[in-house]
């Protein structure tokens, strides 16, 4: 799997997550409906802390320095 393949499925799983909870909040869903959205919410949300996790993994193997890691703040270029 591609780096670029990566990042377009957790950006596709965010945007799945985000109408799950739309969804959910406009109140127009049945119980039973609610329950499968709820489910599946969870599951993308997991799917979508581990890919995170593994993001901030990568980023700690890639400020090492020798055995020492080098920790520095994220600087957005948004700001």
């Amino acid at each position: 799997m591609t780096k670029e393949k990566q990042a377009v499925d957790f950006e596709k799983q965010l945007a799945n997550l985000e109408a799950l909870v739309e969804s959910l909040e406009s109140g127009e869903l049945s119980l039973e409906e609610s329950l499968k959205s709820f489910e599946s919410g969870i599951k993308v949300a997991r799917e979508c802390q581990q890919a995170l996790k593994a993001a901030e993994q990568k980023v700690e193997l890639l400020t090492r320095q020798g055995d020492e890691l080098v920790s520095q703040p994220f600087e957005s270029s948004d700001n």
